[in-house]
Protein backbone atom coordinates (compact mmCIF):
# COMPACT_ATOMS: atom_id res chain seq x y z
CA UNK A 1 0.00 0.00 0.00
CA UNK A 2 2.80 2.43 0.87
CA UNK A 3 4.76 1.51 -2.25
CA UNK A 4 1.92 2.65 -4.45
CA UNK A 5 1.80 6.19 -3.04
CA UNK A 6 4.56 7.73 -5.27
CA UNK A 7 2.83 6.43 -8.39
CA UNK A 8 -0.48 7.85 -7.31
CA UNK A 9 1.11 11.24 -6.63
CA UNK A 10 2.74 11.20 -10.03
CA UNK A 11 -0.56 10.41 -11.70
CA UNK A 12 -2.35 13.16 -9.81
CA UNK A 13 0.33 15.72 -10.74
CA UNK A 14 0.02 14.74 -14.37
CA UNK A 15 -3.71 15.19 -14.28
CA UNK A 16 -3.30 18.67 -12.67
CA UNK A 17 -0.82 19.73 -15.31
CA UNK A 18 -3.09 18.59 -18.09
CA UNK A 19 -5.94 20.55 -16.57
CA UNK A 20 -3.85 23.75 -16.44
CA UNK A 21 -2.84 23.35 -20.07
CA UNK A 22 -6.48 22.95 -21.09
CA UNK A 23 -7.46 26.03 -19.09
CA UNK A 24 -4.72 28.03 -20.77
CA UNK A 25 -5.78 26.81 -24.20
CA UNK A 26 -9.40 27.76 -23.54
CA UNK A 27 -8.66 31.33 -22.31
CA UNK A 28 -10.07 33.86 -24.86
CA UNK A 29 -7.59 36.06 -26.67
CA UNK A 30 -7.78 39.84 -26.09
CA UNK A 31 -9.89 41.51 -28.82
CA UNK A 32 -8.00 43.50 -31.44
CA UNK A 33 -8.91 47.21 -31.69
CA UNK A 34 -10.08 48.14 -35.17
CA UNK A 35 -10.00 51.50 -36.89
CA UNK A 36 -13.35 53.36 -37.12
CA UNK A 37 -15.14 52.47 -40.33
CA UNK A 38 -16.85 54.84 -42.73
CA UNK A 39 -15.98 58.26 -44.08
CA UNK A 40 -14.44 60.82 -41.71
CA UNK A 41 -13.87 64.49 -42.65
CA UNK A 42 -10.39 65.61 -41.59
CA UNK A 43 -10.61 69.41 -41.85
CA UNK A 44 -11.11 71.56 -38.75
CA UNK A 45 -14.51 73.22 -38.41
CA UNK A 46 -12.88 76.68 -38.26
CA UNK A 47 -11.42 77.38 -41.68
CA UNK A 48 -8.72 80.01 -42.37
CA UNK A 49 -9.91 83.64 -42.46
CA UNK A 50 -9.83 85.68 -45.62
CA UNK A 51 -10.67 89.25 -46.73
CA UNK A 52 -12.50 90.77 -49.72
CA UNK A 53 -10.64 90.14 -53.02
CA UNK A 54 -8.12 87.90 -51.24
CA UNK A 55 -7.21 84.72 -53.15
CA UNK A 56 -8.57 81.77 -51.15
CA UNK A 57 -8.04 78.03 -51.55
CA UNK A 58 -8.81 75.15 -49.16
CA UNK A 59 -8.78 71.45 -50.01
CA UNK A 60 -11.30 69.37 -48.05
CA UNK A 61 -10.12 65.84 -47.23
CA UNK A 62 -11.75 62.69 -45.90
CA UNK A 63 -10.49 59.21 -45.06
CA UNK A 64 -12.23 55.85 -44.74
CA UNK A 65 -13.64 55.80 -48.26
CA UNK A 66 -13.03 53.04 -50.79
CA UNK A 67 -13.52 55.02 -53.97
CA UNK A 68 -13.53 58.61 -55.27
CA UNK A 69 -15.33 61.05 -52.95
CA UNK A 70 -17.91 63.66 -53.93
CA UNK A 71 -18.43 66.89 -51.96
CA UNK A 72 -21.45 69.15 -51.87
CA UNK A 73 -23.02 71.97 -49.84
CA UNK A 74 -26.10 70.80 -47.91
CA UNK A 75 -26.82 73.74 -45.56
CA UNK A 76 -25.94 77.42 -45.16
CA UNK A 77 -24.09 79.48 -47.73
CA UNK A 78 -20.54 80.08 -48.90
CA UNK A 79 -19.12 83.60 -49.11
CA UNK A 80 -20.03 85.27 -52.39
CA UNK A 81 -17.14 84.73 -54.78
CA UNK A 82 -16.11 81.31 -53.40
CA UNK A 83 -17.15 78.05 -55.00
CA UNK A 84 -16.89 74.38 -54.02
CA UNK A 85 -15.80 71.80 -56.58
CA UNK A 86 -17.08 68.22 -56.41
CA UNK A 87 -13.57 67.00 -55.60
CA UNK A 88 -13.47 69.09 -52.38
CA UNK A 89 -11.58 72.18 -53.56
CA UNK A 90 -12.98 75.47 -52.20
CA UNK A 91 -11.55 78.46 -54.04
CA UNK A 92 -12.16 81.98 -55.30
CA UNK A 93 -12.14 85.51 -53.92
CA UNK A 94 -14.69 86.59 -51.31
CA UNK A 95 -16.64 89.70 -52.23
CA UNK A 96 -17.85 91.00 -48.86
CA UNK A 97 -17.20 90.87 -45.13
CA UNK A 98 -19.03 88.59 -42.77
CA UNK A 99 -19.15 85.27 -40.95
CA UNK A 100 -20.40 82.41 -43.11
CA UNK A 101 -21.61 79.11 -41.61
CA UNK A 102 -22.34 76.09 -43.77
CA UNK A 103 -22.44 72.28 -43.82
CA UNK A 104 -20.65 70.05 -46.32
CA UNK A 105 -21.39 66.39 -47.10
CA UNK A 106 -18.93 63.92 -48.56
CA UNK A 107 -19.90 60.57 -50.08
CA UNK A 108 -18.46 57.76 -52.18
CA UNK A 109 -20.06 54.82 -53.99
CA UNK A 110 -20.05 52.39 -51.06
CA UNK A 111 -19.68 54.04 -47.64
CA UNK A 112 -22.42 55.97 -45.80
CA UNK A 113 -21.91 59.74 -46.31
CA UNK A 114 -20.38 62.02 -43.66
CA UNK A 115 -21.08 65.69 -43.04
CA UNK A 116 -19.59 68.49 -40.96
CA UNK A 117 -20.30 72.13 -40.07
CA UNK A 118 -17.77 74.81 -41.05
CA UNK A 119 -17.31 78.56 -40.61
CA UNK A 120 -15.31 81.11 -42.61
CA UNK A 121 -14.73 84.68 -41.42
CA UNK A 122 -14.23 87.24 -44.18
CA UNK A 123 -12.44 90.06 -42.35
CA UNK A 124 -12.40 93.70 -43.37
CA UNK A 125 -9.28 94.42 -45.38
CA UNK A 126 -9.20 98.02 -44.10
CA UNK A 127 -10.44 98.78 -40.60
CA UNK A 128 -10.84 102.04 -38.73
CA UNK A 129 -11.36 102.26 -34.95
CA UNK A 130 -11.33 105.00 -32.35
CA UNK A 131 -8.08 105.29 -30.46
CA UNK A 132 -9.12 108.43 -28.56
CA UNK A 133 -12.74 109.23 -29.48
CA UNK A 134 -13.37 112.77 -30.70
CA UNK A 135 -13.89 115.16 -27.78
CA UNK A 136 -14.07 118.88 -27.06
CA UNK A 137 -10.98 120.42 -25.49
CA UNK A 138 -11.57 124.13 -24.93
CA UNK A 139 -12.30 125.55 -28.38
CA UNK A 140 -10.94 122.48 -30.18
CA UNK A 141 -12.32 119.14 -31.24
CA UNK A 142 -9.57 116.52 -31.25
CA UNK A 143 -8.93 112.81 -31.00
CA UNK A 144 -7.30 109.97 -32.91
CA UNK A 145 -8.20 106.85 -34.87
CA UNK A 146 -6.41 103.55 -35.55
CA UNK A 147 -6.20 102.18 -39.08
CA UNK A 148 -5.23 98.61 -40.01
CA UNK A 149 -4.47 96.91 -43.31
CA UNK A 150 -4.98 93.17 -42.81
CA UNK A 151 -3.99 92.26 -46.38
CA UNK A 152 -0.48 91.60 -47.75
CA UNK A 153 -0.97 94.43 -50.26
CA UNK A 154 0.18 98.04 -49.77
CA UNK A 155 -2.64 100.59 -49.98
CA UNK A 156 -2.64 104.20 -51.05
CA UNK A 157 -4.55 105.58 -48.05
CA UNK A 158 -6.52 108.80 -47.78
CA UNK A 159 -7.60 109.74 -44.26
CA UNK A 160 -10.10 112.62 -43.86
CA UNK A 161 -11.82 113.97 -40.73
CA UNK A 162 -14.68 116.46 -41.04
CA UNK A 163 -16.56 118.36 -38.34
CA UNK A 164 -20.06 118.97 -39.73
CA UNK A 165 -21.90 121.90 -38.12
CA UNK A 166 -25.62 122.09 -37.49
CA UNK A 167 -26.08 124.21 -40.62
CA UNK A 168 -24.37 121.50 -42.74
CA UNK A 169 -21.06 123.29 -43.15
CA UNK A 170 -18.09 120.89 -43.00
CA UNK A 171 -14.67 121.85 -41.69
CA UNK A 172 -11.65 119.60 -42.19
CA UNK A 173 -10.02 118.87 -38.84
CA UNK A 174 -7.72 116.11 -40.06
CA UNK A 175 -6.16 114.89 -43.31
CA UNK A 176 -3.39 112.46 -44.24
CA UNK A 177 -2.40 110.76 -47.48
CA UNK A 178 0.26 108.02 -47.38
CA UNK A 179 1.15 104.43 -48.28
CA UNK A 180 -0.29 102.02 -45.72
CA UNK A 181 1.87 98.92 -45.84
CA UNK A 182 0.31 95.47 -45.94
CA UNK A 183 0.04 93.88 -42.51
CA UNK A 184 -0.02 97.23 -40.67
CA UNK A 185 -2.08 96.95 -37.48
CA UNK A 186 -3.49 99.81 -35.36
CA UNK A 187 -1.52 102.72 -36.83
CA UNK A 188 -2.59 105.81 -34.87
CA UNK A 189 -3.74 108.88 -36.82
CA UNK A 190 -4.42 111.98 -34.69
CA UNK A 191 -6.66 114.89 -35.70
CA UNK A 192 -7.84 118.16 -34.21
CA UNK A 193 -8.69 121.79 -35.01
CA UNK A 194 -9.99 125.00 -33.43
CA UNK A 195 -13.66 125.62 -34.24
CA UNK A 196 -16.26 128.37 -33.69
CA UNK A 197 -18.99 127.90 -31.11
CA UNK A 198 -21.62 125.39 -32.13
CA UNK A 199 -22.46 121.71 -32.35
CA UNK A 200 -20.46 119.38 -34.62
CA UNK A 201 -20.80 115.77 -35.70
CA UNK A 202 -17.39 114.33 -36.51
CA UNK A 203 -16.99 112.05 -39.55
CA UNK A 204 -13.78 110.02 -39.99
CA UNK A 205 -13.21 108.35 -43.39
CA UNK A 206 -10.45 106.08 -44.64
CA UNK A 207 -10.15 105.06 -48.30
CA UNK A 208 -7.50 102.53 -49.33
CA UNK A 209 -6.69 101.87 -52.98
CA UNK A 210 -4.63 99.02 -54.44
CA UNK A 211 -4.17 100.60 -57.84
CA UNK A 212 -2.43 97.66 -59.54
CA UNK A 213 -5.45 95.44 -58.86
CA UNK A 214 -8.13 98.16 -59.06
CA UNK A 215 -9.35 97.41 -55.54
CA UNK A 216 -10.80 100.09 -53.26
CA UNK A 217 -11.55 99.57 -49.57
CA UNK A 218 -13.42 101.96 -47.25
CA UNK A 219 -14.25 102.29 -43.59
CA UNK A 220 -15.66 105.15 -41.51
CA UNK A 221 -16.49 106.36 -38.02
CA UNK A 222 -18.92 108.95 -36.71
CA UNK A 223 -19.64 110.43 -33.32
CA UNK A 224 -23.06 109.30 -32.03
CA UNK A 225 -24.14 112.87 -31.36
CA UNK A 226 -23.01 116.48 -31.87
CA UNK A 227 -20.09 117.77 -29.81
CA UNK A 228 -20.67 121.25 -28.39
CA UNK A 229 -17.92 123.88 -28.63
CA UNK A 230 -18.81 126.74 -26.27
CA UNK A 231 -15.46 128.52 -25.80
CA UNK A 232 -14.68 131.21 -28.38
CA UNK A 233 -11.49 131.09 -30.46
Amino acid sequence: MLASVPGMLSCQLGIAATGEEQAGAQAPAAPEQSEPSGLVIENSSELPDTYPHGVYEVRFRAHGGVSATHWRLVRGSLPDGLQLEADGLLHGQAERNGEFQFTLRVSDNQQPPAQKDFVINVRSALTLKWKAPATVNGNRIEGSAEVSNTTPNDMDLTFVVLAVAENGRATAIGYQHFLLRGGTVAKELPFGETLPNGGYVVHVDAIGEVAAKKWIYRDRLQTPSALKVTVGP
